[in-house]
C-alpha cells in the first residue's frame, strides 16, 4: 500500500490533530480511522461517472498511537464511501496525491503542530 506518513508526533500534538478531525466529523467507523474527503473537482473520469452510485470519495487516514512513536498514515488510495470494490477505487493520480498531501500538511500547520 502506498502511504504518506507523518511520524514522531508527541502525545499532545497527536491528540490535538485527532480532536480537530473529530470536530470536523471525519471519524470513520473503525477506531483510529478518519476519512479525508477528496474534492469533486479532482475526481478522475470514472470516479465522476460513478459518483452517484459509489461516492463520495475519500482517502483513509490511520492514527497510530504508540508508546514510542505516534503517527498518521494516509493511504494514497482513493476509496468510495458506498462501495468497497469497484474499478473507480484506485490509487490517487498526481493531482489528487499532491492536493491531499498539501491538505494534510496545511491542516497540521494551522494547528501549530510541529513535525
Amino acid at each position: 500500500m502506498r502511504t504518506y506518513l507523518i511520524d514522531d508526533l508527541n502525545d499532545k500534538d497527536y491528540k490535538t490533530v485527532l480532536a480537530a478531525f473529530d470536530e470536523l466529523g471525519l471519524r470513520g467507523s473503525i477506531d483510529g480511522i478518519y476519512y479525508l474527503p477528496l474534492p469533486e473537482d479532482l475526481l478522475q473520469g470514472e470516479q465522476k461517472a460513478h459518483l452517484g452510485e459509489c461516492g463520495p470519495y475519500f482517502m483513509a487516514l490511520e492514527a497510530v498511537e504508540s508508546p514510542d512513536q505516534n503517527s498518521l498514515r494516509m493511504e494514497l488510495l482513493v476509496r468510495a464511501r458506498n462501495k468497497i470494490r469497484c474499478s473507480c477505487v484506485s490509487y490517487a493520480d498526481s493531482a489528487q496525491r499532491r492536493h491531499m498531501i498539501e491538505y494534510l500538511d496545511q491542516f497540521i500547520e494551522e494547528l501549530e503542530v510541529s513535525v
